[in-house]
């Protein structure tokens, strides 16, 4: 099974490219992903990387982690897995801004009403 490493601390010019190369250097690399803004599509100043062997992941990880990449120092350690609910991004159910839910009737969802 691969190994999921989370690359932290990158500029924001560092490409998937980039990584498959500096990973590269110490094993095989599946893939390389570098997660973006998903309103602005920007670059959020991370990646993971998934090698197949985790003695080569550990080894890239042993290396790389604190090392400079483009002018920053990285943080190079095992992904964690995802827990659930972590993010937020829901407002807890009763909507965003701009729906039509009891507290504001049809005037988008702003109301001088407390939740």
């Amino acid at each position: 099974m691969a190994k999921s490493i989370y690359v932290g601390n990158l500029s924001y010019s560092t490409t998937e490219d980039e990584l498959r190369e500096i990973f590269g250097a110490h094993g095989t690399v599946a893939s390389a992903k570098v997660m973006n803004d998903k309103f602005t599509g920007r670059p959020r100043g991370f990646a993971f990387v998934e090698m197949p062997s985790d003695d080569e992941a550990q080894r890239a990880i042993d290396a790389l982690n604190e090392t400079e990449v483009s002018g920053r120092r990285i943080v190079v350690n095992e992904a964690r897995p995802r827990t659930e609910g972590g993010g937020g991004g829901d407002r807890g159910g009763r909507g965003g801004y701009g729906s039509r839910d009891n507290r504001g009737g049809d005037r988008g969802g702003y109301s001088n009403d407390r939740y």
